[in-house]
């Protein structure tokens, strides 16, 4: 019985520490996110940068395009397993070079620039809409949203199913979708950034970024503690 409640002890103290310790390291530099790379064909690089006072995401990315067959873009990104929704209030800094340069919350089987995937991708001209590839190495394939230059995107996850919603904070967001592609977990999710024109670099800001996943998800790694301590 003594060993029993000693464990239980030890397991509530280490529970504590999690919820008490602050993010350190890489993590607290990259906010919800793990890591960011260029992916694809990028001759100048792309970075990326939390702001933690005012909560932002700047990302900065350039390759030539994130559509056909391959991708090239700056990519914030962490690994999840299941469900999960991701949104955030994009915009971009400056006029920019090229009308299509895009700014994504991107769904991603991996980081090969010919991976399948899913995405809501705002483009500079305004232009937003779901892009997917559904296998590796096939064309992108779209369906465009009816509303233009949100400041909010959406991208979620269901199963093999995926649907963006778009619209301004404050009012209901819009959905498009939903289409199929079939991923494996683990599955990338994160910020992206694309220039649409390789020889420039582009700039969005993501702020509100909100990530969530089911609670059957969440509960995964360390059940005992609670969602916000698995940066839920």
């Amino acid at each position: 019985m003594k060993t029993h409640l000693t464990s239980a002890v030890l397991l509530l103290g280490i529970a504590a520490i999690f919820i008490s310790v602050p993010q350190t390291g890489l993590a607290a530099k990259l906010g919800l996110f793990q890591h960011h790379k260029d992916v694809g064909v990028t001759p100048k690089r792309g970075k990326a940068k939390y702001q933690s006072k005012k909560d932002e995401y700047i990302v900065t990315g350039g390759g030539a395009n994130m559509w056909l067959k391959a991708d090239a873009f700056q990519y914030l990104y962490k690994q999840v397993s299941g469900d999960v929704t991701i949104t955030a209030d994009v915009r971009f800094l400056g006029k920019g070079v090229e009308a299509h340069r895009k700014a994504a919350l991107v769904i991603r089987q991996s980081l090969e620039p010919d991976s399948a995937y899913a995405d809501v991708a705002l483009h500079g001209a305004g232009l937003t809409s779901l892009q997917y590839r559904a296998t590796a190495g096939a064309l992108t394939q779209e369906m465009q949203s009816d509303i233009k230059a949100p400041e909010r995107i959406q991208i979620q996850r269901h199963g093999n199913e995926f649907t963006i919603a778009v619209g301004h904070p404050g009012e209901t967001l819009k959905t498009t979708g939903p289409v199929t592609v079939v991923l494996h977990d683990p599955v990338y999710i994160g910020l992206a950034v694309c220039s649409h024109n390789a020889n420039v670099l582009e700039t969005a800001v993501f702020s509100n970024v909100k990530m969530g996943q089911t609670q059957k998800q969440a509960n995964t790694r360390l059940s005992f503690l609670p969602n916000y301590v698995l940066g839920m």
